[in-house]
């Protein structure tokens, strides 16, 4: 977050390239078949647009990916059928599909061998408990959901970490607010990023909640907060914004001179005039979620190729 970076527009093609580079390089060296499988049971105009860009990303940088079209109803049996299928090294499905609790307990179907996307009970809870390995001794690292993680590389990216303090702190003393509060996104970051040692106020609709890490537990607690979005916006270091509203606008006047401005949502949540106000913008994070998701592709495939009996184990 430099001075000289004043206006700074980031691009989410930018910060993938070198992450896209090192997947075809590592996919060409190693020599190995890799097999992406996306399930599609919905007629979501948006899932069919990131089925359709997930395809065009993988054949890219070498990775074999299928589209699958199926009823609903028998995608159940079918993630089951996946998670025994040696041919398949990793699962995603484009949600929502029932919607509630009906999706997140075929999310929990995937097994953690193959869930590329991060979305199943083994991952999402040792994410909030800031366990980052499967295994004790630490050989097997955690698979973190795709768009969060691409906020976390952009934000690197920004130079927004402090790679001089120590690995888990790296983000103390920064202030950040995220607007979103979703389970696919926006309360997973909060934890990531109060576990790697900011100061989270996560707001929704209904309030404003304080993440920050305890030091004592090494992982992030979570804490009511009076706070109202006006207020913490003029505090924040980073602002994160995820509304799917067309109408929704971030007044530029209300933020920090300096910030970092971050927008996942497909909307533009930041008013047209974000630059003159932010130190660096990314207005769309998708190239990233894509290449972080390849990139957990291939750490699965890894864990598979080391232990073939992996896939065997039953998490669910």
């Amino acid at each position: 977050m430099c001075s000289e970076q004043v206006g700074r527009i980031i691009s989410a093609a930018d910060v993938s390239a070198s992450f896209r580079d090192a997947l075809k390089e590592k996919i060409n060296r190693k020599q190995y078949d890799v097999k992406l499988v996306g399930y599609l049971a919905n007629n979501d105009p948006s899932a069919e647009k990131y089925a359709e860009v997930t395809a065009r990303s993988c054949r890219e940088v070498g990775i074999n990916f299928e589209l699958r079209r199926i009823n609903r109803e028998h995608l159940e049996d079918t993630l089951l059928a996946a998670n025994e299928d040696d041919d398949i090294h990793g699962i995603m499905v484009y949600y929502p599909i029932f919607g509630g609790g009906h999706d997140q307990y075929l999310q929990n179907c995937v097994s953690p061998y193959k869930d590329v996307e991060g979305l199943c009970h083994t991952y999402r809870f040792n994410m909030y408990h800031n366990i980052r390995s499967l295994d004790k001794a630490n050989t097997l690292k955690c698979i973190i959901p795709c768009t969060p993680l691409a906020i976390i590389k952009i934000l690197e990216y920004m130079e927004v970490y402090d790679r001089e303090k120590p690995y888990g702190n790296q983000l103390f003393g920064r202030t950040i607010t995220i607007i979103n509060r979703s389970e696919v996104v926006g309360r997973p970051l909060a934890a990531l990023l109060a576990n790697d040692g900011a100061k989270i106020y996560s707001v929704d609709v209904k309030d404003t909640l304080e993440f920050k890490k305890d030091i004592n537990k090494q992982k992030h607690v979570v804490a009511d907060c009076d706070l109202k979005l006006a207020d913490v916006l003029p505090l924040s270091d980073v602002v994160i914004s995820g509304v799917p509203s067309k109408e929704y606008k971030i007044s530029t006047e209300s933020l920090k001179p300096g910030v970092v401005a971050i927008n996942f949502s497909s909307f533009k949540n930041f008013e047209d005039n974000i630059a003159d106000k932010a130190a660096m913008y990314c207005s769309a994070i998708g190239k990233v979620t894509v290449a972080m998701l390849q990139r957990n592709l291939l750490r699965l495939r890894e864990y598979q190729m080391k232990n073939p009996y992996l896939p065997e184990l039953k998490f669910y």
